[in-house]
């Protein structure tokens, strides 16, 4: 882990009970980008049990999704892959992981298009994939923003309707983004 940033949660919304802080690991080969992707999903996907980048415990998963929720069985009920993912690695997802739900998130609508038209080149599953296209000022700016300590407000968000609004280091955030599936 090449840096660790430390996000102070609170919630004003009650259905989102976030935890008192987060941390997001930087990989070494990861940009800032890759932070925020995970931190906005952490913000996005929230429910009990997510974890970033965790060990899913199984020898037949070769791989350690950005986010996750695993059941008390230890079966991943929820996969978030942020940016950049191979059609290769979501094809292996949707085969070792049959019953979570697959998400990825991506910059903008272009990003989360191309993937898409790859995925239907290769002819992956349909009805198996979500993808999240956000703003790409709004990304942007959340990127310029990040530091190795944060303090977020979260208001409001979800996927019905598509929108987010929240605080990050004091600036507002209210934004809407793309939900696209495959």
């Amino acid at each position: 882990m090449a840096n660790k940033f430390n996000f102070q949660l609170r919630s004003e919304d009650r259905r989102r009970p976030f935890p008192h802080k987060v941390i997001v690991g930087q990989g070494v080969n990861e940009s800032i980008r890759h932070v925020a992707f995970k931190f906005l999903a952490y913000l996005l996907f929230f429910r009990e049990r997510i974890q970033i980048e965790t060990d899913v415990q199984n020898d037949n998963i070769p791989f350690v999704p950005d986010l996750a929720v695993l059941a008390y069985d230890m079966r991943p009920v929820l996969w978030v892959e942020c940016g950049e993912c191979t059609v290769s690695k979501l094809h292996k997802l949707a085969v070792k992981c049959p019953d979570a739900e697959i998400w990825i998130v991506k910059r903008c609508r272009a990003d989360a298009e191309h993937l898409l038209a790859a995925m239907e080149k290769e002819e992956l599953r349909t009805g198996r994939y979500g993808v999240v296209a956000f703003d790409p000022e709004f990304f942007d700016e959340v990127c310029g923003l990040i530091g190795e300590r944060n303090s977020v407000t979260w208001y409001r968000g979800g996927f019905d309707p598509a929108e987010m609004q929240f605080e990050l280091n004091g600036l507002w955030f209210e934004t809407t983004f793309e939900i696209l599936r495959r």
